[in-house]
């Protein structure tokens, strides 16, 4: 693959989502993101979507689509390229799309019932079918192409969309509530995904009243809510196995008390759903 090319052609913030990296603060054309390399509390990383480019004003450092992933993988040019062949470069977030309002690069054309059957045998092959009225089916256009996937709305009204394909968010990246406007209970279950709140949903039967639902759809939307998890007496945590989970889940448990840490229930397994997956458990 051709260098110039893909640094031209391949949209940073995709590269960035495919390590979970989102914006902390987000303006039309530029965005702010915690540092690639350390922990910070506030952000440092500068990134221009127009230039495709990321500056972090910690260290000097300037980056390009190759460079975040030689940073996030620590290996060469040859396997950061070998990385970044499974993207389409056919379609960039970059580029204007026309009548997009607000000079969005993106346009979501219709909100409905999950009605596609490609979609539904999706939440099927993820086990939570039960759930399809907890989303959404999304149809969207990027570049004048159009697209479709399941749709979870956050708190700033934009949609995490996932199918077979894509995992990308419209709009803001915020975290979702399920209930917790009010903080009438007192114990609360934090999930990183969606998926793993539909699979929870699933594995119960019924809503639970005694407990509020916080999805984060980004570990690094924790620095939103950590404040407001101090009102609950009780924190349940259902997130992801791997370092950056379990590098969450210690932040959270330092900071509060009374945490549970779920994850030991699906301990061989990357989260809930894919636990849920495996399990001989009818549903």
């Amino acid at each position: 693959m051709n260098c110039e090319k893909i640094k031209k052609s391949l949209s940073i913030r995709t590269v960035l989502e495919s390590f979970k990296l989102f914006p902390v603060k987000e303006n039309r054309n530029t965005a702010f993101y915690f540092a690639l390399d350390r922990e910070e509390k506030i952000p440092s990383l500068s990134v221009d979507f127009l230039k495709n480019k990321a500056f972090d004003f910690g260290t000097g450092k300037s980056y390009d689509v190759i460079s975040i992933v030689q940073q996030m993988n620590r290996c060469s040019v040859s396997d950061a390229l070998n990385y970044l062949k499974k993207f389409d470069l056919s379609v960039s977030e970059n580029k204007p799309v026309k009548d997009i309002d607000n000079g969005k690069r993106y346009e979501i054309t219709q909100i409905d019932n999950v009605r596609h059957p490609a979609l539904i045998l999706y939440l099927k092959s993820r086990k939570v079918y039960e759930q399809r009225n907890l989303v959404k089916e999304i149809s969207y256009r990027i570049d004048d192409k159009k697209f479709f996937g399941i749709g979870f709305l956050n708190d700033s009204g934009g949609y995490e969309i996932r199918n077979r394909y894509a995992k990308i968010c419209l709009g803001l990246k915020d975290v979702t509530w399920i209930g917790g406007k009010g903080n009438k209970n007192s114990e609360v279950n934090v999930f990183e995904g969606f998926f793993d709140y539909l699979t929870y949903r699933n594995i119960e039967k019924k809503e639970d009243s005694m407990s509020d639902h916080l999805i984060l759809n980004s570990t690094a939307m924790l620095f939103k809510v950590k404040n407001k998890l101090k009102d609950y007496d009780k924190i349940s945590l259902f997130l992801d196995n791997d370092s950056n989970g379990k590098a969450v889940t210690k932040m959270i448990q330092n900071d509060h008390n009374s945490v549970e840490d779920c994850s030991v229930l699906y301990q061989n397994f990357k989260d809930l759903n894919e636990w849920w997956l495996n399990s001989l458990i009818e549903y």
